[in-house]
């Protein structure tokens, strides 16, 4: 095994780690955007994440919004933010809850002022805010500090076979080194669901575990729809994966061998180290949006056939050991494994590469999609607003 690399990171007041430096200007619904992009617009530098969704939400799906907008303002890669609503109250909620991490807050709501009055009262601070990000300094850090997360996506038969293999090897070694990792994608563990129950570190974690994949099972199945050519999709048929239980055997392998100790909401923080199940979409822009709500700080993605997907505030690094998808889409690849199904490097030399460029994004390396500017940012949305 290398000899590990000496990590940095911005410690945030509440000790969390982070691996980027952000000053978010969220918007807590879709009629903020305008003034969100306008704020940004004003004070280049700052990063705007605007989304569809926010208004006349209720219950569990205005819950899960909270929480996801909460947790992408507390994420470790974000120093500082500006909230916008149209409303002051939820406004005031989402502000409140990220404001209990210790990091700099500001919000204001659009109603009774109008765009223009927000955006120059806003821009002020994200200026002030901007200022006082680039003084913070990185500081040596541990594993034990950096929450990771993993989703694959655009999967095919070199997947399982490869990426997946490549990344679990790094799952296997960063738990086993203090750290935390998060994973997902509850449809796609159809078949091998009793896999991940059997790791479960107790009859807690299982429990849990079990009731979220049920639930979203009966979800699904209460429609009457035919999944095929969205679970598994028309790319990952392509790639030769025909069935569900197919793609779920390579998003399990990519999870390692190590004990599961947390099953997660969506967008829920884990509360201990190791390897944490979080229920979510397999969707890789709304899967991704929710495992930066929980505290990741850099994603692992293995790809097949080739998915160029990004975030704005949790870099997304590309696996992939399909030589036609390293060649084609170099562009949009971090880690070429595809030597491990050719038989020229073993999964450990690969996994090796892999943690060196995970290391290497944690201080500070710019992925493939955060230099092409893919920034997908979606909410989860559960159920109709009212």
């Amino acid at each position: 095994m290398a000899k590990q690399r000496r990590l940095t990171g911005y410690r945030r007041p509440d000790g969390s780690v982070g691996t980027r430096n952000h000053v978010a200007i969220l918007p807590v619904d879709d009629l903020s955007n305008a003034a969100v992009e306008g704020i940004a617009g004003l004070v280049p530098g700052t990063l705007p994440l605007p989304h569809a969704f926010g208004r006349l939400q209720f219950g569990d799906d205005l819950e899960l919004t909270f929480r996801t907008l909460i947790g992408i303002g507390a994420n470790p890669n974000v120093a500082a933010v500006i909230v916008v609503g149209i409303e002051p109250n939820w406004t005031s909620i989402v502000a409140d809850g990220i404001a209990k991490t210790g990091k700099p807050v500001e919000s204001i709501a659009i109603e009774g002022r109008g765009d223009l009055k927000v955006i120059e009262h806003a821009a002020r601070y994200a200026k002030q805010f901007l200022q006082d990000a680039s003084e913070l300094t990185r500081e040596p850090v541990e594993r034990s500090d950096i929450i990771l997360s993993t989703k694959d996506g655009e999967s095919d038969t070199t997947t399982g076979l490869g990426s997946c293999r490549v990344t679990a090897y790094l799952v296997d070694r960063w738990v086993e080194s203090g750290g935390t990792m998060i994973f997902g994608e509850t449809s796609e563990l159809t078949g091998g669901e009793h896999l991940i129950a059997d790791r479960c570190v107790d009859d807690e974690v299982r429990k849990r575990f079990q009731s979220f994949y049920d639930n979203y099972i009966d979800m699904i199945e209460q429609t009457g729809a035919n999944l095929l050519g969205s679970q598994p999709t028309q790319g990952n048929i392509a790639g030769g994966l025909s069935t569900i239980e197919e793609k779920a055997l390579g998003n399990i392998v990519k999870t390692g061998n190590v004990p599961v100790v947390g099953a997660l909401a969506p967008a829920e923080a884990p509360t201990k180290a190791g390897l944490n199940f979080m229920d979510t979409s397999s969707a890789a822009a709304e899967c991704v949006t929710l495992m930066t709500a929980g505290g990741g700080v850099v994603n692992l993605f293995p790809t097949g056939q080739g998915n160029v997907i990004g975030n704005p505030v949790q870099p997304v690094v590309k696996i992939s050991a399909n030589p036609k998808t390293t060649g084609a889409m170099s562009d949009h690849i971090d880690v070429d494994c595809s030597s491990v199904l050719s038989q020229e490097s073993t999964v450990e030399e690969a996994g090796e590469a892999l943690i060196d460029i995970v290391e290497r994004t944690i201080n500070g390396r710019v992925t493939a999609a955060e230099a092409l500017n893919h920034r997908e940012f979606t909410l989860t949305k559960l159920y109709r607003s009212a």
